[in-house]
This record gives structure tokens, sequence and C-alpha cells, in this order.
């Protein structure tokens, strides 16, 4: 059973730093990429940013230029390191694996979430 692990979170003021992580526990056949998900309770999850395979790496907007996603194959494990952090990046993350399975078919596992708090 995979299941996807997160930690990093908390309470940061603005201009902080924060570096969340998201670990797999158990056997994923193939890793197609690995995304960084947010939501407030006023808005619907949005995507951060993803990096693929392959290393290739896409942003929203809004955290171009403060937010680096990276990777670690051998320990299956996608990083999200966020910096000149602002009150309105307040929100729980996500992280999300997206994969093949042996038998060729997707399939989507997700993190439980951390808060992330930055105060003004």
């Amino acid at each position: 059973q995979v299941q996807l692990v997160e930690s990093g979170g908390g309470l940061v003021q603005a201009g902080g730093s924060l570096r969340l992580s998201c670990a797999a526990s158990g056997s994923i056949f193939s890793i197609v990429a690995m995304d960084w998900y947010r939501q407030t309770p006023t808005k619907q999850r949005e995507l951060v940013a993803s990096i693929t395979s392959g290393g290739s790496t896409d942003y929203a907007d809004s955290v171009k230029g403060r937010f680096t996603i990276s990777r670690d194959n051998a320990k299956s494990t996608v990083y999200l390191q966020m910096n000149s952090l602002k009150p309105e990046d307040t929100a729980i993350f996500y992280c999300k694996f997206r994969t093949h399975r042996a038998d060729g078919s997707r399939y989507d596992y997700w993190g439980q979430g951390t808060q992330v708090t930055v105060s003004s």
C-alpha cells in the first residue's frame, strides 16, 4: 500500500522560507510526475508546481521566482522550497504523484496535506 507522507509545513513570517517534503512509502511501479497543490477555504485546489520524470518543471505564475520544486528519485521524494513567502501563500499544501501501474493504467496518489501559515 503506497502512502505519501508530507512534512515541513508550519508558521512563518512574511518574507521567510519553508521547505516541504513528500515521501512515498511502498512500491510504485513508475512515477510520471510529481505535483504540489494548495487549497484554502475560499479557493479551489490549485496546482502550484510540477516536475516530470525527465526533470522538467512548471510553476503557477503566482509562485514563479519564489518556489522551487525538486525531487530525489532514489528516495521517491519531492520537495518544495518556498522563499519570500507572502500571507496569501497561506494554505494547506498537498503533494500528488502521477503514476503508471504495471498494467499501464494511470493512478494518482495524494498526500494528507500540510498547513502553511504566513503571518504579516
